[in-house]
């Protein structure tokens, strides 16, 4: 999680029944049936070739978000929703408003096993249930067992901070110190200055009092329980499983370092962590290890050596999973003015650099910023510079110029998604005098990108343009390169950080003032289209594609002849994807679409395809 921390610090095969035109969980016996899919729909996800790819060999992209910090609450049984129909509500914006195709899902060891050795299979069905409105919403599922400052069992009921993590039995098990962080102007600052923390941290991961083998033997049955409580077209939509958030050593000892507390710990933990989920069913997904939670921050004084680097070569069996917030921003002193083009170009390569060399995927499991406090008027652009960064290495001012070098569009969730935001009633730590209503209810955070209005309906509290995104949910082949205009706006200030060069007019014309998204891939065999989700700022009446593959305003629907055309979603909601069909294999292929165009003459459209070939033809 990220705080006001200056941190110290599937698709499954579902609902889709027709395609609409352009323009104690129950066991799976007794669990209603799936609707049908289209066939390139609901394949398990592995990870080859430096990503995700899906059973028809094409680079998947997850996007999406955390759901959700409400677990880390006691005020619904460390469960991210009070009911599964709240779930499916949430699973259904998620889509429809948020653009989403995947969750980071959050569980509770201190719920999961409230007393030593005694797994909670109540909790375990609840959560399952909840995660299944998830997969049915066709948005694909990787679980996280989460935790802040190891245990909210630390911290007294007067304290001003609180945690999450390991049950009370752990905690009474180490005979800590009384809880206390000094002056800590951040919740995160008790991760390294708050005696009990660092003592606690550094006991799970020296697997004192057996701590470490207590949490991996639940985690074994957790795993085992969704496995088995899934129908297998559900379980196809589990990705994967998160072992630990946020991991640090607590204090190091004596002549260990951050990167040798990895190599001689942190490492380990996460073979026998490996070796868990093989034994509960898991054996084709992959871990998302995250490496020190210092690792890549922004702020260097805090920059600790590390990132797994003699881990080898993770392999298939792992995902590099790391997070990012930017600390000088949240700081509130250490950056004035507001994020700009390319802010984070150089930190977003350093995670596609580092999964590269260990021979995986990459996924920015946590990102964002705060949306109320101090710092919150930073948000519009340090989020969208983020997302931009998700999207390429290479700024927008340098795109169009050197698209090449853009490299792999990142997998990652914004944190977070959680529909209670700013109407809990959480007792922190169990105290009733201090009952925490607003924002996340949790250390004063506050990134929610929604809530419920009045009416219980869900509404997003940041620019849809920001968060309903154009990005590449699957390409049948290599992605080259990939831009998103998005046109977010900070107030009344429209955000346009990569506008289309003078050189290319008829591209200009036609995007207008319009948001755009450009993808240029290199073909493989097969015969599954390339997808890119479609916001629901480009309803297909209103969409314009230029490709080599040919030009359309207002695509058809999907059909195997039509090599540009629209489909919805899995999941039932409104939204809808643009699927590219090529022919052919090894050679490369580009499709703009764009919302920027009314009713454009063919005249345009032949003369934008034109000037796209050209470019594209002079640069790859």
């Amino acid at each position: 999680m990220p705080n006001i921390r200056a941190r110290l610090l599937v698709v499954l095969v579902v609902l889709l029944g027709s395609l609409t035109v352009a323009g104690g969980g129950a066991p799976p016996a007794t669990a209603a049936p799936l609707p049908g899919s289209l066939w390139f729909d609901g394949t398990p996800l592995v990870v080859r070739d430096g990503g995700f790819v899906d059973g028809e060999g094409r680079d998947v992209v997850l996007r999406g978000y955390d759901v959700s910090g409400e677990t880390k609450l006691e005020e619904n049984g460390g469960l991210p929703f009070a009911s599964v129909a709240d779930a499916r509500k949430s699973a259904a914006a998620l889509r429809a408003l948020g653009g989403g195709n995947s969750v980071r899902f959050l569980l509770s060891w201190a719920h999961a096993e409230p007393a030593r050795g005694a797994v909670d299979t109540a909790y375990l069905a609840a959560a399952t249930d909840q995660m299944r409105a998830f997969l049915d919403a066709g948005i694909r599922v990787y679980p996280d067992f989460h935790q802040d400052l190891y245990s909210r069992h630390l911290f007294d009921t007067g304290s001003w901070y609180t945690g999450d993590g390991a049950p009370g039995w752990a905690v009474a098990l180490g005979g800590y110190p009384k809880e206390s962080c000094g002056i800590c102007l951040f919740w995160g600052q008790n991760i390294t200055q708050n005696q009990a923390v660092t003592e606690a941290q550094y006991d799970f991961w020296h697997n004192d009092h057996g701590l470490q083998d207590a949490f991996l033997d639940t985690a074994q049955q957790t795993m085992a329980y969704v496995e088995q409580h899934l129908s297998e077209a559900e379980f196809a939509g589990v990705v994967g499983f998160d072992p630990y958030n946020e991991p640090y050593a607590g204090t190091y000892d004596p002549g260990r370092t951050s990167r040798t507390w990895e190599q001689g710990l942190l490492w380990p933990f996460y073979e026998r962590f490996r070796a868990r989920m093989d034994a509960a069913g898991w054996r084709d997904k992959p871990a998302f290890v995250e490496p020190n939670l210092f690792w890549n921050a922004n702020i260097d004084s805090q920059k600790q050596e590390g990132g797994l680097l003699d881990a080898g070569t993770l392999g298939p069996g792992y995902v590099f999973n790391t997070h990012f917030y930017d600390q000088k921003a949240i700081s509130g002193i250490l950056m004035w003015g507001n994020a700009s083009d390319g802010q984070y170009a150089t930190d977003f390569a350093a995670i596609r650099d580092r999964a590269s060399a260990a021979g995986t995927a990459a996924v920015v499991s946590e990102f964002g910023h705060p949306l109320s406090g101090t710092v919150s008027g930073k948000a519009p652009t340090v989020d969208k510079a983020m997302y931009q960064a998700l999207d390429s290495r290479v700024p927008g001012a340098g795109w169009w110029n050197d698209p090449a070098a853009s490299g792999r569009v990142l997998s990652g969730n914004q944190w977070q998604w959680d529909i209670y935001s700013g109407r809990h009633h959480e007792l922190m730590n169990d105290n009733p005098g201090k009952v925490r209503t607003s924002g996340d209810a949790w250390n004063d955070e506050d990134l929610s990108a929604v809530r419920l209005d009045d009416s219980g309906a869900v509404t997003l509290r940041q620019d849809a343009r920001l968060l309903d995104r154009v990005y590449p949910s699957a390409t049948a082949g290599t992605t080259l390169a990939f831009t998103y205009e998005d046109r977010s706006r900070d107030g009344s200030t429209t955000l346009t950080w990569n506008p289309v060069p003078g050189s290319l007019p008829n591209v200009s014309r036609l995007v207008g003032s319009g948001q755009y998204g450009l993808l240029v891939w290199r073909s493989a065999p097969g015969t599954a289209p390339t997808e890119l989700h479609l916001p629901a700022s480009f309803p297909a009446s209103a969409t314009t594609v230029v490709s080599d593959l040919g030009t359309a305003y207002a695509p058809p629907p999907y059909s195997a002849s039509a090599p540009i055309a629209v489909a919805p979603e899995p999941g039932g909601t409104s939204s809808r994807r643009l699927l590219l069909t090529d022919p052919d294999s090894g050679v490369v292929h580009y499709a703009l679409v764009t919302n920027g165009a009314a009713s454009p003459p063919a005249s345009l459209l032949s003369a934008a395809r034109s000037e796209l070939s050209a470019w594209a033809a002079a640069r790859f």
